[in-house]
């Protein structure tokens, strides 16, 4: 019974990294973002993020953080969460041209 338990145990992990394999590199980031996103939101609130923030932020997560980066952070509130999701994500291994957030100017 105990070397069952014992293969069992040892084969998720293994079953787990198999579907970290199997699933495209482009979704793992944005997984990665998610958590983390999800962490910071989590512990800070959405106090001080405005509509528009949250609806762009809302929208590159439904692309499987795909589209464009279009996500301007322009409160204080705005800019300290842009700068905890940067480094929450350098950190979990994705690079800074992946995130979401660009300020441009109008045309």
């Amino acid at each position: 019974m105990i070397a069952l338990s014992a293969t069992i145990i040892g084969a998720a992990p293994k079953a787990a990294a198999q579907a970290q394999r199997d699933i495209d590199w482009t979704t793992q980031k944005c997984i990665r973002y998610k958590e983390a996103y999800g962490a910071a939101i989590a512990k800070r609130g959405k106090a001080g993020l405005s509509d528009d923030f949250l609806t762009r932020h809302d929208a590159f997560l439904a692309t499987n953080c795909t589209a464009q980066a279009d996500v301007c952070p322009r409160s204080a509130k705005e800019l300290e969460l842009a700068n905890i999701l940067v480094l929450m994500s350098l950190n979990g291994g994705l690079s800074s041209t992946f995130l979401p957030f660009a300020c441009r100017k109008p045309a």
